[in-house]
């Protein structure tokens, strides 16, 4: 099911499923792109209560294995819509016996959609209900429409000359890296980019990333303090991802205690984290 919320010339589509942002239509205008499932079948899927990949899909809290799936369940539960007006809405998932035998931690995802003159708030709410400090992770996967050739669009970042890419080897980061060249702090698309999976920088120090067309401004996606940030598609496929992240895939010498992950987030008991994008367009 699909909700709707507007302000002005700007609506956005969310799916109950996943809370995931299905379209975003301005004047005549669409951003997300068209489901093709050749591709890929998501348009923007929360990640959570991990980004990417854990070692053998495990982990251990007090010695007991668990075991997540890629970017772990939120993406597909349906959350409740709690809250609900003209231009804002406001989606719970809460744990339940499910969640609980592969994260065992009881917790609240609030996913808050807000639009005004600026343009598409996203706020990211985790509740920590435990008796016990939560590990987690959080992510947005926004998949923007690439219209016609991929190489006309390019990647504008802020103040960097060069992108130190961490390559994945099986899901996992393999530890090694490599450069890309910037020119002008752009990067010029193309899919041979993305032959060795995600662009996954570390580190991040742009607060934002503009889409541009034949150097013309279409998006700019703003999310301060993420420290981590995923570019991808796939080859031929109509869109590309701009991800930022709280957290990214395990190592491949990973030791598997979620406490230790890398980029991994601690939240006290009855406490909440905090964190938005922005979309403008």
């Amino acid at each position: 099911m699909l909700t709707k919320i507007f302000f002005q010339n700007t609506t956005i589509e969310i799916n109950q499923k996943g809370a995931e942002l299905f379209q975003i239509h301005k004047d005549n205008t669409t951003y997300i792109w068209d489901v093709n499932p050749q591709f890929w079948n998501k348009t923007s899927p929360i990640l959570f209560p991990i980004v990417g990949s854990l070692k053998d899909n495990n982990f251990f809290v007090e010695n007991k294995i668990y075991s997540l799936l890629r970017h772990g369940f939120a993406r597909d539960y349906n959350f409740n819509l709690i809250e609900k007006l003209e231009n804002k809405a406001v989606f719970s998932l809460m744990y339940n016996k499910e969640t609980l035998k592969i994260f065992p931690f009881e917790f609240e995802l609030q996913i808050i959609y807000i639009v005004d003159e600026d343009g598409i708030k996203i706020n990211y709410v985790v509740k920590n209900l435990s008796n016990q400090k939560m590990p987690f992770s959080i992510g947005a996967h926004p998949a923007f429409k690439i219209e016609g050739n991929i190489e006309n669009y390019s990647l504008e970042f802020e103040n960097i000359e060069n992108l130190i890419t961490y390559h994945l080897e099986n899901d996992l980061l393999n530890n090694k890296t490599s450069i890309i060249p910037l020119e002008n702090n752009q990067l010029k698309l193309n899919y041979n980019l993305f032959e060795k999976d995600a662009i996954i920088l570390k580190n991040n120090t742009t607060s934002f990333v503009k889409l541009l067309k034949n150097n013309e401004l279409v998006l700019k996606i703003i999310f301060k303090d993420f420290p981590f940030l995923g570019i991808w598609t796939k080859k031929d496929a109509p869109f590309i991802c701009i991800e930022p992240w709280y957290g990214i895939a395990d190592s491949n010498n990973a030791n598997g205690n979620i406490y230790e992950k890398e980029g991994i987030q601690i939240l006290d008991i009855d406490c909440e984290f905090y964190s938005e994008i922005f979309i403008e367009l």
